[in-house]
């Protein structure tokens, strides 16, 4: 019922720039963070004690079930609180369907949305909606924190490690579902993995005062991770081989199920990557993959990485790995360099 899917759909990243440079935003002295580092969130000062976190996400629909959808757009909308390091508070629902569709199909999606939104303790208290063609459905959401928890994507440190939480490749699992013949287990592993909320690894990396974070969704891995590189004015190194990827990932790449953005994120990022070694141009399609409701990228000093995987996989992300290092910048890694090793 849609044109593209997810978060594949995604107006393209330096089209998006061009759009947003140059207009004169109002931000009063609360703004913690606002547009300049590309964060996943905006967050405002309440009290020395307390701010709110607020983002918004939606995107058309990346699996034929409308409950599913709806639960995968909710866990992605979500997703922007945890990277912050925050806790959902409330949300109101994003929806645009065609009316003369049948209704029964957003009452479903809607339903899958409230009962993520239950899982994560955030009350959905309202919302807007519009009659147009393609399908959308997200959430606009607030969390609170202590401005001391806050994980925004500027503060990672030379000599932190990189951990990732989910496996790549969702952008090419969910075009094979569209296009292709995948088997049933690989449909499962991708459904499982967008449904899963990303609360107890956000939880346990401010347990361990991690230095930053991001989520990895429709940019990629490479367009988020060069965002935290250039916010944060270091370098980040990534091991090709250590990357955790989905069950059925690379045979959707054998079957050329590569989504639009693929091509985007490369041009997005082309100025910052670096690859070294012998480019496995098959694995090479996972950097630039865009991801729906993808985990979190933590940067964390190296003494408590281990400690905080060992925890971050007892607690439901199995597939965590460590998958890189950060490094101060010199004359062969520029500020916002991503440098992947294979």
């Amino acid at each position: 019922m849609v044109t593209s899917a997810g978060c594949a759909a995604k107006i393209f990243p330096y089209i998006l720039n061009d759009a947003l440079k140059d207009i004169k935003w109002f931000q009063d002295e609360n703004v913690m963070v606002g547009f300049s580092g590309n964060d996943d969130a905006g967050v405002y000062k309440l009290t020395d004690e307390l701010v709110l976190i607020q983002t918004t996400d939606f995107f058309t629909p990346v699996v034929d079930d409308p409950y599913t959808y709806g639960m995968i757009a909710a866990t992605n909308s979500l997703s922007d609180v945890y990277a912050m390091g925050g806790k959902p508070l409330n949300a109101l629902n994003i929806v645009a369907f065609p009316q003369k569709e049948d209704i029964s199909i957003l009452k479903e999606i809607l339903a899958g949305g409230a009962d993520k939104a239950r899982e994560a303790k955030c009350s959905i208290i309202g919302g807007h909606s519009v009659d147009i063609t393609n399908i959308l459905y997200g959430l606009a959401v607030t969390g609170t924190a202590h401005p001391k928890d806050i994980k925004g994507n500027d503060t990672a440190k030379a000599g932190d490690v990189l951990i990732l939480t989910k496996g790549l490749g969702t952008g090419v699992l969910n075009n094979s579902v569209k296009y292709g013949k995948p088997e049933k287990s690989y449909v499962d592993g991708l459904i499982d993995s967008m449904c899963r909320l990303n609360r107890s690894a956000a939880e346990l990396m401010v347990k361990y005062n991690a230095n930053a974070c991001t989520d990895v969704t429709g940019f990629g891995l490479a367009g988020h991770s060069m965002q935290m590189a250039k916010a944060s004015k270091v370098a980040l190194h990534f091991s090709v081989k250590d990357l955790p990827v989905l069950e059925g990932a690379m045979w959707a790449i054998k079957e050329k199920q590569l989504t639009r953005g693929d091509k985007s994120n490369r041009i997005y990022t082309q100025d910052f990557v670096i690859n070294k070694g012998t480019i496995d141009t098959e694995k090479e399609h996972l950097i630039y993959d865009p991801q729906t409701s993808g985990g979190l990228l933590i940067s964390v000093e190296e003494t408590k990485a281990e400690s905080l995987l060992r925890e971050i996989r007892d607690n439901g992300d199995g597939i965590s790995s460590i998958v890189g290092y950060v490094t101060e910048v010199n004359e062969d890694n520029k500020s916002g360099s991503i440098v992947f090793n294979f």
